[in-house]
């Protein structure tokens, strides 16, 4: 997986954790902390993301598009597709929908060319979940 890619999907997806933590804390206390051998660029929410049924969507919108192989992939249905699941999503993570695709606008696009250069990302989906938020 490009190196450069990866780094811009955790700072992305850290962007949104930090753009979320905010009206959360606002209106709950504090989650507990994190153990210490724990180091999560996404926040506390991490796993949250990861579990939710909209990321498993987007993980079966991912294989659908590339069903037909890498070079058959219709990118702009697929953002279209993946933006659709971030609007539905973003209710769950207290976020606008517009705000949920501005926060990941540029993913889409993204996983794409990690698929290309690793088809392997989309095995399973602790595979996707590593190539999206980082080793687990």
């Amino acid at each position: 997986m490009n190196r450069q890619i990866a780094t811009l999907l955790v700072a992305g997806a850290a962007l949104a954790a930090l753009a979320l933590a905010a009206p959360a804390a606002a209106q709950h206390p504090a989650p507990a902390a994190k153990p210490a051998n724990s180091a999560s660029l996404q926040g506390n929410d991490e796993q949250r993301w990861i579990n939710d049924p909209h990321m498993h969507a987007w993980f079966d919108l991912t294989r659908t598009a590339f069903s037909g192989g890498p070079g058959k992939v219709d990118v702009d249905g697929y953002e279209q597709k993946s933006f659709a699941i971030f609007r539905d999503f973003a209710p769950v993570m207290h976020m606008t929908p517009e705000g949920m695709v501005d926060h990941l606008k540029l993913i889409p696009r993204q996983v794409v060319q990690i698929v290309k250069e690793d088809p392997h990302v989309l095995d399973n989906y602790d595979n996707f979940v590593a190539a999206t938020f980082g080793p687990q």
